[in-house]
């Protein structure tokens, strides 16, 4: 039996892609992988991508992703016409936070960095949270923190789209968790951003819009480019990530994709196609009565958990029944 050849050319190949198991060189996978990222900012895509002349803010956390993402996105900005600049958010993890950043600022090349803190926007960092939640995951709070600092650092740039890291297997693992939690609301969310929704139809509040270069690329795809490619990132995990729900969907998808290998991609292809209830996947957002950033209720998830740390209920603003004032 002669040798395997890569798929594109008669080169031998350097490795068996995951998804697919199709053998490649180095150099196919690499002109692959890049006209793949490529081809989902087209004009026309779905979702929608910036179109020419726009600014965009490129979330950078100094890991493999936001890593990747940045290195493509400043060599695609002058055949899309984009002007770019770099996020990052300071959670205030102490040990952890400090190397992503020194590697975002080796790494970031020609657009400005903008650093924000969580300290010095809601007055809490991450590691402060401690005494407030006990045992309990921060990741909510970071989570909702770092989404609404993001938004602040892109308006303070005056930028007209936010470029984030998260790949085919975050993607999937969202739409695990909220199976697994019977979020109904995030499901109708989620099919709503994965289809472009505006989500704000009235115009009422300008949430900057969001977009996903790296959605359909696997995690190990993102690693084995990012490896060919020479780029430096942090790949230790936060300290707070044991505690945190996802890591039991992760575990769930891994092994699922050890079982077959497309169960990634379908899982994030059924929440394009997914449709929740008589809505449809819709929701109107207006301004937050506090900060004034986008919201769905009268206080955006930001404002309600500050409002339980300030009336020493933290737990309360995680629950359903947040505070609302």
């Amino acid at each position: 039996m002669p040798p395997p050849r890569c798929l594109h050319c008669s080169r031998p190949p350097a490795l068996l892609r995951p998804r697919c198991g199709s053998p490649l060189c180095r150099g196919c996978f690499v002109r692959r992988f890049e006209a793949e990222a490529l081809r989902s900012l087209a004009p026309g895509s779905r979702p929608p991508a910036p179109g020419p002349g726009a600014t965009v803010a490129v979330a950078a956390s100094g890991g493999k992703d936001s890593t990747v993402l940045s290195h493509l996105l400043q060599r695609f900005a002058p055949r899309l016409g984009w002007r770019l600049a770099l996020v990052s958010v300071d959670e205030g993890i102490a040990g952890y936070r400090e190397a992503a950043l020194a590697a975002v600022r080796r790494g970031r090349g020609s657009p400005p960095l903008l650093v924000l803190s969580h300290r010095e926007l809601f007055g809490w960092s991450v590691d402060e949270l401690g005494p407030a939640l006990g045992p309990g995951s921060r990741c909510t709070f970071c989570g909702v923190m770092r989404r609404q600092a993001l938004e602040r650092a892109a308006r303070l740039l005056a930028a007209d789209w936010i470029a984030t890291g998260h790949n085919a297997d975050d993607i999937a693992e969202t739409v695990l968790m909220n199976f697994l939690r019977g979020d109904v609301a995030r499901l109708r969310r989620t099919a709503t951003e994965a289809t472009g929704g505006t989500g704000d139809p009235t115009g009422t509040s300008r949430a900057v819009p969001r977009c996903k270069p790296l959605r359909h690329a696997y995690e190990k795809e993102i690693v084995l480019y990012a490896y060919f490619q020479g780029l430096e990132y942090v790949s230790t995990e936060c300290v707070y990530a044991p505690q945190a729900f996802r890591g039991h969907a992760r575990a769930l998808l891994k092994e699922l994709e050890a079982a077959r290998a497309p169960a990634v991609a379908a899982l994030g292809h059924s929440s394009r196609r997914l449709r929740v209830g008589a809505e449809g996947g819709g929701r109107v957002l207006g301004a937050c009565r506090r900060c004034g950033f986008a919201a769905s209720r009268e206080l955006c998830k930001a404002c309600v958990l500050l409002a339980a740390l300030e009336r020493g209920r933290p737990k309360v603003g995680l629950g359903k029944r947040a505070l609302e004032g």
